[in-house]
């Protein structure tokens, strides 16, 4: 279950602190502070919020011009594509108010929670829990490397302490040097903080009390975060990876799908799959498979399409191409498959770092001498782990046909695993050029000067709020605030 509120449990607590007010006639300094009426809310409940607002957001997001996955990176790597509203993303359009919400989103309902917990439990809070602080410290690892993924030179040392002691309003930016510098630190704190036997915890609907499993998320996550620097500190990333693989029992990362960090979600109301809400509840059908990616897995014969896309009205599993303008598009209503029930389901999960990623990763590493093993032999594991994560087996002559393992071979396949990850994918991709995809349409109509997007520009709520940190954050990023200005981790 996403959520674990009931709101009528809410209502009635407030009423009870209603009644005991109302009943006493003096002592009013003792009503003023009714434990009934508490002035802070317990990590117990600010961990949940915090797990299901981020990964939400993350996913899909019910509302429009908050989801940033398919209204933006799903369309951008080319997953997705859309037979109407084009200028929702597909083609390069950006609303400002998408920008704007989803700052104040990860910021307000995500990071701001996860802070929260770390200073209730923490060494110096007087209710110390080092799982509580450690799991924190992973989300909101999490959140703020999308941030920085996403925007670039981010608030970051100075952010959410505007409940702070000395409180601090308008923080200032950090490079994302600095960032990822701090969030390889604090996951690797994480670690050690996590204490599998150690306290309990309540409200998590990630991994449901399993630190074992938090901890292997905590440096799966470090890994990713080492390996996506690699070519700009290579020394600092190959010493973080070969300390986290030389020793498994302090160092576990994920070892299977049964590791996978995703939010469980119901087919019960609020804790739908947000996918579920939109294309479902809301009867929605905007969106379908991108020909980009239904041409690929066709050529090699990739059955996981069979999960990832709906056959179309002759049994085939086709999209069509990314960009066209709506009177086109919708001419392909008929032909173009629909995205598979496998994702649409009120109880799908929303995934945030799988097994098949890790392995993907590994490859790259190795392929890049950034550590020892076999390429090959983490290529085949990740290919096989993603189709494992949707209860198929990779066709016999499957790895023969996508060919020996080479970088490309392995980005092309991490992009095809990422399916439902387009936040993650056009990261990957922003970062590396990996996949190479075809030529657009001749009949497409894209923004941007036809370039596909390399990041978000900040939100006109930072240039009211807090205009001279964002001046100068624009000016770590090197370039303009706009779409085309490539992130510190660019390989190209």
């Amino acid at each position: 279950m996403k959520n674990i509120f009931n709101h009528k449990t809410i209502w009635m607590t407030a009423l009870a602190g209603v009644l005991t007010a109302t009943s006493c006639t003096k002592d009013f300094d003792e009503m003023n502070t009714s434990p009934n009426s508490p002035t802070a809310i317990g990590p117990q409940y600010l961990l949940p919020t915090g797990i299901e607002t981020s990964i939400d957001r993350y996913w899909g997001h019910r509302n429009r011009f908050e989801r940033i996955n398919i209204d933006a990176a799903e369309l951008y790597v080319q997953h997705l594509t859309r037979n109407i509203y084009s200028n929702e993303g597909d083609d390069y359009t950006v609303s400002p108010a998408l920008l704007t919400n989803n700052w104040k989103g990860f910021y307000n309902d995500g990071l701001l929670n996860f802070q929260r917990v770390i200073l209730q439990t923490n060494a110096e809070s007087e209710n110390p829990n080092v799982n509580y602080e450690g799991v924190a410290l992973v989300m909101r690892s999490w959140v703020f490397s999308l941030l920085t993924d996403l925007y670039g030179a981010i608030p970051y040392t100075e952010a959410i302490q505007g409940t702070a002691e000395a409180p601090i309003y308008t923080p200032k930016y950090d490079p994302m040097e600095v960032v990822y510098a701090g969030l390889l630190n604090d996951l690797k704190l994480a670690n050690e903080k996590l204490t599998v036997g150690g306290p309990t915890i309540a409200g998590d609907i990630l991994y449901a009390g399993d630190i074992l499993k938090w901890k292997k998320f905590a440096n799966s996550l470090r890994l990713r975060l080492a390996n996506r620097q690699a070519s700009k500190k290579p020394a600092e990333s190959k010493a973080i990876m070969a300390e986290i693989l030389a020793d498994a029992a302090k160092f576990p990362v994920f070892t299977s799908n049964a590791d996978n960090a995703s939010l469980k979600t119901s087919a019960v109301l609020p804790s739908n799959n947000e996918w579920n809400q939109i294309l479902l509840q809301d009867g929605r059908t905007d969106w379908n498979i991108s020909s980009t990616l239904a041409d690929k897995m066709n050529a090699l014969g990739d059955t996981r399409i069979t999960v990832y896309a709906n056959p179309n009205g002759s049994g085939k599993y086709q999209g069509h191409p990314n960009g066209l303008p709506d009177a086109i598009a919708t001419s392909y209503l008929a032909t173009s498959s629909t995205i598979g029930s496998a994702f649409t389901k009120a109880d799908a999960p929303e995934v945030i770092m799988t097994f098949s990623e890790l392995n993907f990763i590994l490859a790259e590493a190795a392929l890049d001498g950034e550590i020892t093993g076999s390429a090959k032999t983490y290529f085949e594991a990740g290919i096989n782990a993603s189709f494992a994560q949707y209860g198929l087996t990779a066709p016999a002559d499957f790895l023969t046909k996508v060919g020996a393992v080479s970088r490309e071979k392995v980005l092309e396949q991490k992009w095809v695993s990422l399916f439902g990850q387009g936040v993650e994918a056009w990261t990957e991709y922003r970062r590396t050029g990996f996949p190479v995809f075809p030529a657009p349409d001749p009949r497409a109509v894209l923004n941007n000067g036809g370039i596909l997007p390399t990041r978000f520009n900040y939100p006109a709520s930072e240039y009211s709020l807090n205009a001279t940190a964002v001046t100068a954050g624009k000016a770590l990023n090197g370039a303009a605030d706009d779409m085309k200005t490539k992130l510190w981790w660019a390989e190209k």
